[in-house]
């Protein structure tokens, strides 16, 4: 999930450009020799076991609730539950008598209300969606997440304390902007009980949350969902993680899991990013005020503490508690490839929940990439995928697991494939990545985002051109990945130094926090606000379409800014993008870049970018002068093999 330590000097900077941390892209770029991977291919049986077919049953759904509900009221705070399956399902919404329904969102540091800053609405039923969803999304067999494992690993300094200012953001920073409510990837539901009705995955209505009190749920090891709780009005993050809160939210979201816990050695505390031990909960079951095997029955609960309650585009209340999908099944929209999809037998698809895949292979709507191509480009990133070690997963040595897709210029969908146990979350982040170095790297970025009618948007072009010394910027002269762009969609330029400048797509430190970080959430912000009105009651609900300039499907589920992407060329010519998430970010960042590398040694096609016009090349003037990154390839990365700089010179 991480690139090395903090780097404290602008010198230490440009020197580790030209090759840390398992090579950027520099050398010549002649060599057209494949990758040699330790697993043969086709390999002689499946390198991965897939999850078993659990899920939620009505019982479960009112077990999880009425614990919930009874450490509530031990604790004399009546929330809002909302339990999800795997793949986004809302499944119940339990609104308890008195409950506090506001949803207010932190304001900027001097008050600023930029983007999703200073919402304050009646709307705690989609935070604890919201919330629900994090820990469903995030987590896997090998992994568990917390939405308080989502805070740390989102803010501008990590791990965030005030004893780590001058420290590297957070290795996902801007996941949250992901998963959003108008986003073209993400199934609505649809209200009625047909076959599309539980198709995932679901959207969420603010993203993924920062805000403690959202854990998955397993079942026999195998996550089937997730559990959200809103009591406080209050939908924040956590800024201070050396401290222990005592949060009541966090506490009665552990209550209500209880009996569908994760497993202890998979949970994030079990997991370390750069020597640090990622946080799951401040909450333990000694500090919970109720027994949670003493809960009374949910029949008893149900109209004396709270109703089931409805939310518009997510759940209908009058068809009482829902069972979940089992993940991997025809109905949750998530399942093993056939061979007519994809080659490898250990590909996972999106389906239709009829039988058709979503995202099959198909050459690009702009005449650039051929089928054949796609099929390239998407087996040699799966194989590079089976091939390396996992970075955020348990046991030590698992091999690594991700959602991969290929866009072409129009940021149309070519393909999608992903492993059989990757998270959720990384399928909406992998078309994230894919299209925003896509769009970055044309010739049309700029013009596109000057069109944009708010003029805040169109705001980051000018910034971008000025930080950069380049009036030309975003006009195609430059290969831009998401390592890239991300450089400059931080806080602190560069990344972590306290006193020096903001990025020119970043929001300035004293006007930031996870709810506004700059250009990407301000290309989707009016989509969410909109959406959160639909929610509460409003006229109509936003387009599949996340932004607003004159071409949106572009990027019509919103940018990405942490690393795992690589723009996609024909010589000179940008044919589309790869953008690749689940596991660590440098192992995204590999996938992507030797995926795309062998697929053009395959096919003598297509490459990556020729190394004089990738963004590794701007020296930006900042202090001694600071380059940017393109890829960083973590040392030693395959399973069997102890080949160290496998992306260098590439």
């Amino acid at each position: 999930m991480r690139r090395p330590t903090a780097i404290v000097g602008a010198f230490s900077l440009i020197l580790a450009s030209c090759g840390g941390g398992g090579g950027s892209s520099g050398g010549s770029g002649g060599s057209t020799t494949p990758i040699v991977l330790p697993t043969p291919t086709p390999a002689p049986a499946n390198l991965y076991a897939v999850p078993a077919q659990e899920s939620l049953t009505q019982a479960d759904v009112q077990r999880i609730l009425a614990q919930g509900i009874a450490e509530a009221q031990a604790r004399g705070l009546p929330a809002d539950l909302a339990v999800v399956d795997r793949v986004g399902n809302v499944l119940a919404i339990f609104a308890m008598n008195g409950a506090n329904q506001r949803l207010l969102v932190p304001t900027g540091p001097n008050g600023s209300t930029h983007d999703l800053q200073g919402v304050d609405v009646p709307g705690a039923v989609a935070g604890a969606i919201a919330k629900a969803i994090t820990g469903a999304y995030l987590s896997s067999g090998g992994n568990a997440f917390s939405s308080r494992t989502a805070s740390m690993i989102v803010q501008q300094h990590f791990p965030p304390s005030a004893a780590t200012v001058g420290l590297e953001s957070g290795p996902l920073f801007g996941v949250q902007f992901s998963q959003l409510p108008c986003s073209d990837l993400s199934a609505r539901f649809s209200g009625t009980a047909g076959a599309s009705a539980f198709i995932g995955p679901k959207r969420s209505p603010l993203g993924l949350s920062a805000d403690p009190g959202g854990f998955p749920l397993y079942k026999n090891g195998v996550v089937v969902g997730g559990i959200g709780v809103m009591g406080d009005g209050l939908y924040g993050f956590d800024p201070e993680v050396l401290d222990v809160d005592h949060d009541n939210e966090e506490a009665i979201a552990l209550a209500a899991g209880t009996g569908f816990a994760a497993p202890v050695e998979i949970r994030a505390d079990r997991i370390s990013v750069d020597g640090t031990l990622l946080r799951f909960s401040d909450a333990t079951i000694a500090d919970l005020r109720s027994n949670p095997a003493a809960a009374p029955g949910f029949g008893s609960l149900n109209g004396s503490a709270g109703v089931l309650t409805s939310v518009r585009g997510y759940y209908d209340a009058t068809a009482g508690i829902l069972p979940g999908q089992a993940y991997g099944s025809e109905g949750s929209g998530v399942r093993a490839a056939t061979t007519g999809e994809f080659s490898n037998r250990d590909a996972f698809i999106l389906s239709n929940g009829a039988g058709a895949n979503r995202f099959p292979i198909r050459p690009g709507t702009d005449g650039g990439l051929s089928a054949a191509e796609v099929t390239a480009l998407l087996e040699e990133a799966f194989r590079i995928m089976s091939a390396a070690r996992a970075q955020i997963r348990q046991p030590l040595d698992s091999r690594a697991q991700v959602s991969i897709s290929v866009v072409d210029t129009n940021g149309e969908v070519l393909g999608i494939v992903r492993s059989p146990d990757a998270p959720i979350f990384g399928i909406d982040v992998s078309l994230q990545k894919a299209r925003t170095a896509a769009f970055y790297s044309s010739a049309s970025a700029a013009a596109e985002l000057q069109a944009d009618p708010d003029p805040d948007v169109a705001g980051f072009v000018a910034a971008v051109r000025a930080f950069l010394g380049d009036p030309a910027a975003l006009t195609g002269r430059t290969a831009f990945t998401d390592r890239a762009g991300g450089n400059l969609s931080r806080p602190f330029f560069p990344d972590g130094e306290v006193g020096r400048p903001p990025g020119p797509f970043s929001r300035p430190i004293d006007e930031f926090n996870p709810f506004s970080t700059g250009l990407q959430s301000a290309l989707i912000q009016a989509d969410v606000k909109a959406h959160v009105g639909f929610v509460l009651g409003g006229p109509a609900d936003v387009p599949a379409l996340c932004t607003r300039i004159p071409h949106p499907k572009r990027i019509a589920n919103g940018i990405q800014i942490f690393p795992g992407s690589v723009p996609i060329y024909r010589g000179a010519t940008l044919v589309g993008g790869i953008g690749v998430s689940g596991d660590g970010i440098d192992q995204d960042d590999m996938i992507s870049f030797l995926g795309l590398y062998n697929a053009g040694a395959r096919t003598g096609t297509i490459a990556n970018a020729d190394p004089a016009i990738r963004a590794d090349q701007i020296v930006v003037p900042v202090g001694a002068g600071v380059r940017l990154r393109y890829v960083n390839c973590p040392f030693a990365p395959f399973i069997g093999s102890s080949e160290q700089n496998v992306c260098q010179g590439k």
